[in-house]
């Protein structure tokens, strides 16, 4: 019996490249509003209303575009005219039609797993957005189990491992976001392997666990992911029954 019942991963910059088109358009919005403010003060109250829109708006494009409008009419004190406006709609057009390339590796492992274990998509953000994403990655027949959800919490895991009837102690979660792929499932007693992406959006921001977490594998790549697999089995690795 393998180690592991499930295998979880997440998509946005972990199994493709996502958070650079949300960069040049934080970019360009710096470079639009950078006669009425610096650049730097921008990009700072942008991240403010996303946050505080969190709660509204959730995650993705669509909520990224509507925080990007709210802001430019808030540091223009409604100057902003409506063909700037309409520059933004534009730019969160082109991010949701944009092409889908994958990370190193991901096209290679992740079929390669496939034929061993189940596999569970785990990602948050706008539905359409993210099916749209995984159909053109052309990895979605290698997924059992395809989940968008509005956040990733402990309680959310938890209630995806009863959905589909997985200890946590079989589960491994594989993402590049320490706050919401790998500190929530380490919580519950499952394990995870963290891939950390070029850059980290400040929200996904969180400190690192140490080395002696039972259950937590940091990797350069998703190259390495199969070899620590093996390793793992080999041992009969499992993580402690909470």
């Amino acid at each position: 019996m393998s180690t592991f019942e499930l295998i979880g991963f997440d998509a946005d910059d972990t199994l493709w490249h996502n958070e650079r088109l949300y960069l040049e358009a934080q970019q360009k919005f710096a470079q639009l509003l950078a006669h009425y403010h610096d650049p730097e003060w921008v990009r700072q109250c942008l991240f403010e209303t996303e946050t505080r829109n969190m709660q509204h708006y959730g995650y993705g494009i669509k909520a990224f575009a509507l925080s990007l409008i709210e802001t430019a009419i808030e540091l223009t004190e409604e100057r902003i005219s409506s063909r700037e406006i309409q520059e933004i709609v534009g730019w969160a057009k082109l991010m949701l039609n944009a092409e889908v390339e994958l990370l190193p590796g991901a096209a290679q492992v992740v079929p390669q797993l496939a034929q061993r274990y189940r596999l569970m998509v785990v990602t948050k953000g706008d539905l359409l957005d993210q099916e749209r994403k995984i159909i053109k990655s052309g990895l979605e027949p290698c997924f059992s189990i395809i989940e968008v959800v509005s956040d990733k919490t402990p309680e959310i895991y938890r209630k995806l491992l009863d959905k589909h009837a997985v200890d946590p102690n079989r589960f491994l979660m594989v993402g590049n976001s320490l706050r919401s792929d790998i500190l929530p499932v380490l919580g519950l007693g499952g394990s995870a392997v963290y891939v950390p992406y070029v850059t980290t959006w400040l929200h996904e921001a969180a400190d690192e666990p140490g080395p002696s977490q039972a259950g937590y594998y940091p990797l350069r790549s998703l190259e390495e992911l199969p070899s620590l697999l093996e390793q793992l089995e080999e041992k009969g690795h499992h993580v402690q029954t909470s």
